[in-house]
């Protein structure tokens, strides 16, 4: 006991803890490759490239941030900006675009004029999944720094990096030389590489982000009446005080969905306070399918969620036969196991979940092949393992309080019950 308590104490203060056994090679990794020396410094470009499945940056997006080792100012940037400037007072003439010691970097809106503008840059710091868009999951800007080594040998690493995406979760680990970057000319007739590369690897940790979780998930059934609710204060009751019910004035009141600075949220009043609820309804039991429903619903006044995502862990998602509404990518993190997978809004369908209300929530069903010798519907097998919302593990009802079969109930199909009634029926008539 006192062993797997310490392993789990080493977790919670140890990057590794950040391991996510459904992705785990999942990562943001930031290159900065250095292009060419100036007389005082150099040009790179940092490339930010987004290595997890189903877990993306939202708006309003990603912030980076270092320590420079030495004295160096950034002379200039293209496709991103410095939060601040700094004081650069002793510069006369030129002046810096920022002098801080420890500069914090934002991406630039969509739309800024085209001599500001970089491959890759300019979404507002969005990244997609790599396992949803990978070609949406890249971020890049240029940035060129002053007071800096010229050299290979001068060149000193930043140091401290830290990312937010856009809130905690993120844990950075130390500025790594690795090989070059070669990059192809446009005719790809010949490769150039960089004079210098280096990789700062992040991490992303739900026990960073927060102390609760952000989902919850419900389950209901066509054999049982009883739906299983959310957890009481699944997502903690911290906020009880200042949600609204659904039906009061407030919920209307213009306004109301426009977003704060610091993202807080405005919930709906509801027993479990979680701002995103899934449930899980087995809703089909053929002979040799079955179905299940799918709804999310958003309980947050100033929050949609764009390029949202839902991972789902069950033994039968190795043999789905259809999705309807969502579009679906199985996740084989290991290659003997696949349970796993991602559903997401079809592009300009229901790639939004709206503001809490009449509009925002969004439902699918899947279909899912039977294997007969492990299906069946007693004892919660038909329900997931694990669900994640947007990357964040919900969190499930207790088991005892999953729906139950009734007692002269079974797996068997109810075309196949009928079936046997009758055939009973017409042998107790040949035997009267």
């Amino acid at each position: 006991m006192f062993v797997v308590s310490l392993i789990f104490a080493v977790m919670l203060h140890h990057p590794a803890g950040a391991y996510d056994p459904l992705d785990p090679n999942g990562n943001i990794t930031i290159k900065w490759d250095i292009m060419s020396w100036t007389p005082d410094g150099y040009v790179a470009t940092v490339t930010m490239s987004n290595f997890q499945m189903y877990r993306h940056i939202m708006s309003p997006g990603w912030t980076l941030s270092w320590s420079w080792a030495k004295k160096e100012v950034i002379w200039s940037m293209v496709g991103a900006q410095t939060t601040e400037q700094g004081d650069c007072s002793k510069f006369k003439g030129n002046v810096p675009h920022c002098c801080e010691k420890t500069p914090t970097v934002v991406d630039l809106l969509p739309g800024v004029p085209y001599n500001q503008q970089y491959s890759n840059c300019c979404k507002g710091g969005v990244l997609a999944a790599w396992g949803q868009d990978p070609s949406a999951s890249v971020s890049a800007f240029q940035v060129s720094v002053g007071q800096g080594g010229t050299s290979n040998k001068t060149v000193k690493l930043p140091k401290n990096f830290t990312l937010l995406g856009p809130g905690l979760g993120y844990t950075c680990g130390p500025a790594k030389v690795v090989p070059s970057t070669v990059f192809m000319t446009p005719d790809r007739r010949r490769k150039t590489q960089a004079l210098m590369t280096w990789n700062v690897t992040c991490t992303y940790s739900q026990f960073l982000a927060s102390k609760h979780p952000s989902c919850c998930v419900s389950f209901s059934t066509f054999y049982n009446e009883t739906i299983t609710p959310c957890p009481n204060c699944a997502c903690g009751c911290h906020s009880k005080s200042s949600c609204i019910t659904s039906n009061s004035k407030e919920a209307h009141k213009k306004g109301i969905n426009t977003p704060k600075k610091d993202n807080t949220p405005l919930l709906q009043c509801t027993h479990h306070m979680c701002p995103v609820r899934v449930h899980w309804h087995v809703k089909v039991n053929y002979k040799e399918y079955w179905r299940a429903k799918i709804a999310v619903t958003n309980f947050n006044y100033r929050m949609n969620y764009t390029q949202w995502t839902l991972v789902v862990q069950h033994p039968n998602l190795n043999n789905v036969t259809q999705v309807f509404s969502f579009d679906y990518k199985p996740l084989v993190a290991y290659q003997s196991i696949n349970d796993t997978g991602m559903f997401y809004g079809m592009k300009f369908y229901n790639d939004l979940i709206m503001e809490a209300g009449p509009f925002g929530n969004v439902q699918s069903e899947v279909l899912l092949r039977k294997d007969q010798n492990t299906f069946t519907l007693k004892q919660g097998w038909a329900f997931p393992r694990k669900v994640y919302f947007n990357g964040d593990e919900c969190m499930l009802p207790p088991p005892d309080a999953y729906p139950y079969l009734p007692n002269l109930a079974s797996a068997t199909p109810l075309p196949f019950l009928t079936a046997a009634a009758a055939w009973f029926l017409l042998m107790l008539q040949c035997i009267l």
